[in-house]
């Protein structure tokens, strides 16, 4: 895998400046739009495909979506440092805490008598989750994003800026690890037996790792171009890794 290097390598800005970025604005536009949309649509809709010397794999189709956010979550680390995305983690966590709110009262409205019951079920069905899901969906997804980035960060220091491969795909082992082991039990144990649990959620972090590694040429290209354009590449050596320490 080819090293990426800028023409000026590396260009340092305090987080605490007063600095814009061009893209900035929009990747954090683009993250809350793959979480909101996994969530909303993934959850609900239960997949299966025949694979060879495997048989039948059963997985939710979020899984095929919320892998994106790590892409955006690796390409904002290594581009603008932890701290900036550290603030997206957060503006992500807050959609998601809204998101569950308007649902919550969607469903919780009385039904008009236009609405016909298989009209009103299938409100239901789309916006209805149990708050233990949806609970065991928001500390996993905080958790694994802030994993994510840490590890990413901390990687980038220590291999001096190089092999960016090795930190987008190991950040994301150890960040959907913590996503999973946190969602799947938390959610579905006692629901499902025990050996679902760990097999749904075995196979899903493999796909989400896999995922990851296929996406690590896109990953190279959106962070060449970013650098170039940004002027940036930002390097966490004096950074506070605090998720609750918000300043910019």
């Amino acid at each position: 895998m080819p090293h990426l290097h800028t023409r000026n390598r590396p260009r340092l800005y305090p987080v605490s400046g007063s600095r814009t970025y061009k893209y900035y604005d929009l990747i954090l536009a683009a993250f809350v739009a793959v979480i909101l949309s996994s969530n909303l649509i993934g959850v609900h809709k239960v997949s299966s495909v025949n694979l060879p010397l495997i048989g039948e794999y059963i997985f939710g189709a979020g899984v095929l979506f919320f892998p994106i956010s790590y892409l955006f979550g690796d390409i904002l680390t290594e581009v603008y440092g932890y701290a900036r995305s550290r603030r997206v983690i957060w503006a992500g966590f807050g959609a998601m805490i809204f998101a569950s709110l308007m649902a919550f009262v969607v469903t919780s409205l009385p039904q008009s008598h236009t609405m016909s019951p298989e009209q009103a079920n299938a409100v239901n069905l789309i916006f209805g989750q149990t708050p233990r899901i949806v609970a065991a969906s928001l500390i996993a997804f905080w958790a694994g994003e802030f994993v994510n980035s840490f590890v990413l960060a901390k990687m980038k220091v220590w291999t001096s800026g190089k092999l960016l491969w090795s930190r987008t795909i190991g950040s994301t082992v150890f960040g959907e690890m913590a996503d999973s082991v946190i969602f799947y039990p938390f959610a579905f144990l006692g629901v499902w037996s025990n050996e679902q649990v760990v097999s749904v959620m075995i196979g899903n972090y493999i796909i989400k790792v896999l995922w990851e590694t296929l996406a690590t040429p896109f990953t190279y290209i959106i962070v060449g171009m970013l650098k170039r354009a940004e002027n940036e590449d930002f390097y966490d050596r004096d950074t506070n890794f605090n998720p609750f320490h918000l300043a910019k």
